[in-house]
């Protein structure tokens, strides 16, 4: 009776699980429906910076070169025309280099005939004093600029350039407690430039271990993600790239599983599509797909217009951002000048810094905005004189020939835009007691 039953109960199971099999094979697979992957998730133990809220960042250059630096590109991006001489430069401010352990002479000289020297961003101890600076004045951090037309593989000494620059960067950094991140600049690129940037940007990945918590515990993290900032889209200034191609970028790089959280540098007039950017919603399109937006703000207004140029832009943005699911970053930057740049002595202090009041009011006007963070442009940009790190006071630059060197303003300390940068970093902590007034330095 038993083995009649043990039997049965064999059969059965056989006739059930056929059953199943062909109940199984019978459920149609849609070809049209896309294959869920999880998000990526990341481990942030040890991370120090997990959100851009509440961060004050600075762009950082860092393409400065010197000669006998060792990174064989002579003076570059001080240079004009291959000369770097009295009536040759590209920098209208000129940094105080007092502090730097590695200088190079220049053939300047000062007034009283002593030669002038410029730093290297290529030396190590350069970067880690730059970095010293923003945690002793209280800024958080950089994002460090990667000009892709410079870091192509037709161009190995570019690239051999920002590679030593972003790892004197990473390194000072994890030292000192500051925010970091890597931005890349579309300036000057093709369609094939912009495809490019993923490939390097997965080389930066795995040759710097940018996602390791232990290697780098400082690099920036937003929405739960690693942070990459890809700058230049929409303009209408005839770029040989669309905004298409930054699209497509966009996608590989979040990939199926969001891999990435991605700021846009977009322009200023961004959401009404007009003046400085493209007529086409395509960018509109885009902006939904990342994470951040930070508008390209200078040489937009100055200390006067400010207030009829901004107004209503500021909160118009970010109440379109709120409803479309967008982080905003506005951008504040101390003043502009390329007189030298551009070799047209119209353009000397064209948006002049008016002791910190025209920064300040930036920084008031993104607060009563409701912005959670800002971007400061830039640290370290002294060929348009947007430079907030030490520079040298308007009675102190070198002789430049027929042209001239810009500067601090004689009656601000060289370091005053770093206190005052620091200032804002500290309003937006929701430290002190700040207002629309320039707070004043003890």
């Amino acid at each position: 009776m038993k083995s009649i039953l043990s039997n049965s109960i064999f059969f059965l199971g056989l006739f059930v699980s056929a059953c199943l099999d062909n109940e199984a094979a019978s459920v149609p697979i849609d070809p049209d429906k896309p294959v869920e992957i999880p998000e990526k998730v990341y481990d942030e133990t040890g991370l120090l910076y997990t959100s851009l809220d509440q961060l004050v960042m600075a762009g950082y250059q860092g393409w400065f070169a010197a000669e006998g630096d060792g990174s064989d590109r002579g003076w570059y991006h001080y240079q004009r025309a291959g000369k770097f001489e009295p009536g040759f430069s590209t920098i209208d401010f000129w940094p105080e280099v007092d502090e730097y352990p590695q200088t190079y002479e220049t053939v300047f000289r000062h007034q009283d005939g002593s030669p002038a020297y410029l730093y290297s961003p290529y030396d190590e101890a350069s970067v880690d004093l730059h970095f010293k600076w923003m945690r002793d004045y209280g800024i958080d951090g950089v994002h460090m600029q990667r000009f892709v037309v410079e870091i192509k593989e037709g161009n190995p000494k570019g690239k051999r350039h920002f590679n030593k620059v972003l790892s004197n960067a990473l390194k000072a950094a994890k030292k000192y407690g500051r925010a970091i991140s890597v931005m890349y600049d579309l300036s000057g690129c093709t369609a094939e430039d912009v495809a490019y940037l993923k490939q390097d940007w997965d080389e930066l990945k795995t040759m710097f271990k940018l996602f390791d918590n232990d290697e780098n515990p400082t690099y920036v993290r937003h929405n739960g993600k690693p942070l990459l900032t890809i700058w230049g889209v929409g303009f209408n200034d005839n770029r040989n790239y669309s905004t298409e191609d930054v699209d497509r970028l966009v996608g590989q790089l979040k990939g199926p599983d969001n891999q990435v959280a991605i700021m846009l540098g977009v322009p200023y007039y961004w959401r009404t599509l007009n003046r400085d950017t493209e007529p086409s919603s395509a960018l509109h399109t885009l902006i939904r797909k990342v994470d951040v937006i930070m508008p390209w703000a200078v040489g937009r207004y100055n200390n006067e217009s400010y207030a009829t140029t901004s107004g209503g832009v500021l909160s118009a943005d970010i109440q379109w951002c709120k409803t479309n699911e967008v982080d905003y970053i506005p951008l504040a930057f101390p003043g502009f000048t390329w007189g030298n740049l551009r070799t047209d002595p119209d353009l000397y202090d064209q948006i002049p810094r008016e002791e910190g009041a025209f920064l300040w009011k930036q920084v008031a006007g993104a607060k009563s905005a409701g912005a959670k963070s800002l971007y400061v442009a830039m640290f370290d940009e002294v060929d348009e004189g947007t430079a907030i790190f030490k520079c040298l006071r308007k009675s102190e630059v070198p002789l430049n020939g027929s042209g001239k060197f810009m500067g601090i303003e004689d009656s601000l300390d060289s370091d005053y835009y770093l206190w005052l940068t620091g200032q804002a970093t500290r309003w937006f902590h929701g430290e002190g007691n700040f207002s629309v007034q320039k707070p004043v330095r003890q």
